[in-house]
């Protein structure tokens, strides 16, 4: 045909000004000034367009460099095109169509390993403890990345998730049940990305849990080793004689029925003394809520006479200038103790919840919150508004007081019962 093949390869060659030169049925060299920071003052960069018309509508599309396509490649591919657009198909949104389908099937070739990674990426600066990312990373790593962190997130289905399951199900029962749920949740974020479809092999109910025996016929109940509460007097005496800040920080810790991290992180402004109160800020409580603590005499004392490192916020400090007390200290303390094998100190607040529904009259509900425990009943939740903080500082007071006792000697302990009066 006359009107096409224009252009000569000498001539594309030879172009050196800006603008377009058509070679006829729609194939365009086009010629602009370049860009580059290399470039020198005249250098061009040469290209193919490819300009037709659409139901009405007039569309460029681009063919690709000099460089990469020559005249007659370019001349080929003009040619692919014009037949699409005589089919009536647009090349460019076919074009598009097939983009999108490779950057697709790319996507599935993310790997288990990869899909951990960026969901605990996504997830970490939500999660209120700093190990969380680390524990997850480190449960991935061991249990499921051997089996599954090579293979295509896509690939993962209920014949892997089995193989990772069955070797620790029976005896790391409730590691085996965090793997599962920890799986679960990444699989479930590779789907809401697109990186896999159908569903979810990780899930329990309706699915393994027809695979699986229930946790609770095959778990091992762990309890934290708690000290029976017609000892805790005596305890205490001993506690008391001994003069290390692990000590003191275990008392601390017993008398106001708190977790570990709580009692060690305290810091002096946390405290006002003059109402007897210690606020713990959300960041250090499990259920993510500041808590009051109503403090009783005993622990008013304690805390005014504790040894204080200069310059340090900690109450309880550790051995490292400016660090709180090790959260291992208190335990380190307590297997050190003739007579306290197998005892933790989370279980000194088991020791308090039973004392309190056993040998005192104060309601449930107070001792729960003692406890800074969350109530599952919504509809005692949703009604519980205060902190009942003057109803705990009677129990709490109640609580050292029973604490305090002082056996007779080679007496067994009795706890005597307390009431919620007033």
């Amino acid at each position: 045909m006359a009107h096409i093949n224009k252009l000569s390869a000498v001539e594309v060659a030879k172009k050196s000004k800006p603008g377009t030169y058509g070679d006829g049925g729609g194939l365009y060299l086009q010629v602009t000034k370049s860009t580059s920071k290399k470039a020198s003052e005249g250098d061009v960069t040469k290209s193919w367009l490819f300009r037709f018309m659409l139901a009405g509508k007039a569309r460029s599309m681009g063919l690709g460099d000099l460089q990469t396509f020559n005249l007659k490649e370019a001349r080929e591919r003009a040619r692919e095109a014009r037949q699409k657009v005589t089919d009536g198909i647009d090349p460019i949104e076919q074009r598009n169509e097939k983009k999108a389908a490779v950057r697709a099937e790319d996507a599935k070739r993310v790997t288990f390993k990869q899909a951990s990674e960026r969901y605990i990426a996504a997830k970490k600066a939500g999660w209120k403890n700093a190990k969380h990312a680390e524990q997850w990373t480190n449960t991935l790593a061991t249990y499921a990345w051997p089996t599954i962190g090579d293979l295509p997130v896509a690939k993962v289905d209920t014949a892997h998730i089995m193989q990772i399951l069955e070797p620790i199900w029976v005896e790391k029962t409730e590691t085996a049940s965090r793997v599962r749920g920890r799986v679960e949740m990444v699989l479930g974020w590779a789907t809401a990305r697109h990186y896999r479809s159908g569903d979810n092999p990780a899930r329990w109910r309706g699915h393994l849990d027809n695979l699986l025996p229930a946790r609770s016929k095959v778990a091992k109940v762990e309890h934290h080793a708690a000290m029976p509460y017609a000892e805790l007097p005596a305890f205490m005496a001993r506690l008391r004689h001994m003069d290390s800040i692990s000590a003191r920080a275990l008392e601390f810790t017993i008398l106001n029925a708190v977790r570990t991290g709580e009692a060690i992180g305290a810091k002096e402004g946390e405290f006002d003394f003059a109402n007897k109160v210690w606020t713990i800020p959300a960041e250090r409580m499990k259920a993510g809520k500041p808590h009051r603590v109503p403090l009783s005499d005993r622990a008013i004392t304690l805390l005014e006479t504790l040894p204080r490192e200069a310059g340090s916020p900690y109450m309880f400090a550790g051995a490292r200038p400016g660090k709180p007390l090790s959260n291992m200290a208190m335990l380190e303390l307590l297997r050190g103790m003739e007579g306290m094998e197998g005892l933790t100190v989370h279980g000194f607040r088991t020791t308090f919840r039973v004392w309190a529904a056993e040998r005192s009259n104060f309601p449930r509900e107070i001792a729960e919150a003692a406890l800074a425990h969350t109530l599952r009943d919504k509809t005692e939740a949703a009604y519980q508004r205060s902190d009942m903080l003057e109803k705990r500082r009677k129990l709490m007071t109640a609580w050292a007081g029973f604490a305090a006792q002082v056996p007779a000697k080679g007496a067994n302990v009795v706890a005597l019962a307390v009431g919620a009066k007033g």
